[in-house]
């Protein structure tokens, strides 16, 4: 058993429907968590060092990095039961739609260092980094999540597995009874 099966196990019973239900909402939400972290802090390693004049650079290096660990949790863990498809084939899928969700992402930082200047020396260091916050992890993550998890669902990750797994449990149970008759 998992720990996230041990977690789960001890939920009220309302609780634990909702978990198994949404179960790879949750897993994916996870992940995106664990990327998020992965994204911010190298954007702002990159932003206060090498990139300080670039930040959409240092925010499309920091996503294709979070990507990268996404695409391997995400394909291990959030959607192990799905797919059916070949790997390159996946991975090239997967890697598109991403791609579209780095484009998304950064709207909204683009937006507010080009359009609404939000850059020193027109505000302060700390109004810069909020700005930057906001538009890249708060709205822009937003947008990219939730184009990803429609995405993943619909073309990356096709329910293929399942309704395989589903026709076999379906046989299986049905054989019992069949041969009893």
């Amino acid at each position: 058993m998992s720990i996230v099966d041990d977690v789960v196990s001890v939920l009220p019973p309302r609780l634990r429907d909702i978990a198994y239900r949404y179960h790879e909402l949750i897993k994916f939400a996870i992940v995106g968590a664990t990327t998020f972290v992965i994204d911010s802090g190298l954007f702002y390693l990159l932003k206060w060092t090498v990139l300080s004049e670039k930040p959409v650079t240092a925010k499309i290096i920091s996503g294709v990095v979070a990507v990268i660990a996404s695409y391997i949790l995400n394909r291990e863990w959030s959607f192990k039961n799905r797919g059916g498809r070949e790997k390159h084939h996946e991975a090239l899928l997967f890697f598109g739609v991403s791609g579209v969700g780095v484009i998304l992402s950064n709207i909204p930082l683009w937006i507010s260092s080009y359009m609404l200047h939000l850059r020193q020396p027109d505000v302060s260091f700390l109004t810069e980094n909020i700005a930057d916050f906001v538009s890249a992890f708060v709205i822009g993550n937003f947008l990219q999540m939730a184009f990803r998890f429609w995405a993943m669902r619909r073309w990356v990750f096709p329910d293929e597995m399942s309704e395989i797994a589903a026709e076999l449990e379906e046989l299986v149970e049905g054989e019992p009874e069949h041969l009893g008759r």
